[in-house]
């Protein structure tokens, strides 16, 4: 404890002795967030059937405010809701597709159906999805997220 500062040990005697503690910040356990691997780790995630909330990254100041945001949203609605970042320079050619060019942006990926097979298929292990992508244009905070899901009807806790 000697390596603690004096802002660290404050905190924490008010933590221990502080009736009215609010909490913030908020410990929020382990993260999350789903780091994104390849497109077939993405695909598996897609098929479990719950909406995948989609972050696509670059490094910037908005990014680190971003990922605090991401953060307590995944916490807030876990596990009906999943969230997955991209670091596009890692991944350009999954980042590429989606024909945007200002970074970062959040995309909401949901309904995967198994897509029917139409004529001869080449390889019988390949199975095809359908999959709704929709931009997530509302405030970026944990507020934001729930209203987006209300309007789309996702369903993001036991209660709704």
């Amino acid at each position: 404890m000697m390596n603690e500062s004096f802002l660290d040990r404050m905190v924490s005697q008010l933590r221990s002795t502080c009736k009215y503690y609010t909490g913030y910040p908020k410990d929020l356990g382990p993260s999350r967030i789903i780091p994104f691997t390849s497109e077939r780790q993405f695909v598996q995630l897609l098929h479990e059937g719950r909406p995948v909330v989609v972050a696509f990254t670059i490094k910037c100041t908005y990014t680190q405010h971003l990922d605090k945001v991401l953060e307590e949203a995944a916490a807030t609605f876990y596990p009906h809701i999943k969230f997955v970042r991209v670091e596009c320079p890692k991944y350009p050619g999954f980042c590429l597709t989606r024909q945007k060019n200002e970074y970062p942006f959040l995309e909401v990926f949901y309904n995967p159906e198994q897509a029917a097979n139409h004529g001869k298929s080449v390889d019988p292990n390949i199975t095809k999805y359908s999959v709704k992508v929709l931009p997530f244009n509302y405030d970026q905070s944990v507020y934001g997220f729930r209203e987006y899901f209300k309007k789309h009807g996702f369903k993001y806790s036991e209660t709704n």
